[in-house]
């Protein structure tokens, strides 16, 4: 499972043979979730309120890059929320 981004203790995984929707993992501490990439929201799992804001405007910012990598399964890191 390639880790694609980290920042404020939020770990970001994407699988690339995995099922559709277009999707990542994030896991924070002992919490794991997977996140749709079109529009944030959790797909299952489960994520602190405030650790889910911070992911959701990360992929809001790299949307098209997520999807890029999801459509193409070409890994490269993504850069960190500052």
């Amino acid at each position: 499972m390639p880790e694609i981004s980290r920042f404020y203790g939020i770990v970001i995984y994407m699988f690339f043979i995995d099922h559709n929707p277009p999707h990542f993992k994030v896991k924070y501490g002992e919490f794991e979730a997977n996140i749709l990439i079109e529009n944030g929201s959790i797909l299952n799992g489960d994520l602190p309120i405030s650790k889910h804001k911070l992911v959701v405007a990360w992929a809001e910012i790299h949307k098209e890059e997520l999807i890029n990598m999801w459509n193409t399964k070409e890994f490269h890191k993504v850069n960190p929320l500052l």
